[in-house]
């Protein structure tokens, strides 16, 4: 664990010292975490949605974690419980458009609406496909009761689904403020190149952190 802190201390250090070769924006204003809030307002709408309901299901994950009910789950309740944590995200544009600013558009225009196909294209294609690089290459296995598709269980993918709007909107907000921040050009796109493999890393590192007190996930060599 220390070995990896440190690694993740370099690396930050790294990316601050690459940070200082950069020309800065003349108008430092334009300087922003998140969207514009009069030239896109809804994606700036959808990401404090994203950000905010990724606090309640950070929550609810952590209170199930630490008092272990889960270990009483079935296979109902795990579907449940991470679809039921999954259905406000897909629901949302449908129902509460005005929730993301979206309001008097066609669905298929809507921010949300968008954002929640392209999570979910990519969170279904990364269970069905890439889950079984854990399961060949690090001997992952997981070991709860649950219905699953081509051997996921079926709440990973529900599970995915929020986990990526959270994740995303975090890493497009990293990148959103690079580009408003600093000017375009090869040091620049350097830059967000290293950033993004830091970011990779540290998310791995944290999902290999957080799911070690899962009891129901295990992987060789432990």
């Amino acid at each position: 664990l220390h070995d990896i802190l440190g690694v993740i201390v370099g690396m930050v250090v790294v990316l601050v010292s690459l940070s200082a070769l950069l020309t800065r924006q003349r108008d430092p204003s334009l300087s922003r975490w998140l969207a514009h809030p009069k030239t896109n307002a809804a994606k700036r709408a959808t990401e404090v949605w994203f950000l905010g309901y990724g606090c309640f299901w950070i929550s609810c994950f952590a209170a199930i974690i630490a008092s272990q009910v889960y270990l009483q789950f079935t296979e109902v309740t795990f579907f449940v419980v991470c679809g039921g944590l999954m259905l406000p995200l897909l629901l949302q544009p449908v129902f509460a458009p005005s929730l993301t600013l979206d309001q008097g558009k066609p669905l298929r225009e809507r921010h949300s609406f968008k954002a929640n196909v392209w999570i979910a294209v990519f969170s279904i294609i990364g269970n069905y496909w890439y889950t079984h690089y854990f399961y060949n290459v690090l001997g992952a296995s997981y070991t709860f009761r649950s219905w699953d598709v081509n051997g996921v269980p079926i709440p990973m993918f529900f599970a995915t689904h929020f986990y990526f709007c959270f994740y995303h909107t975090l890493s497009n907000m990293a990148l959103h403020k690079v580009r408003t921040t600093y000017c375009a050009g090869s040091q620049r796109l350097f830059f967000e190149t290293c950033l993004v493999l830091v970011m990779s890393y540290i998310t791995a590192f944290m999902e290999a952190l957080t799911i070690s007190g899962f009891q129901c996930y295990s992987f060789e060599d432990r």
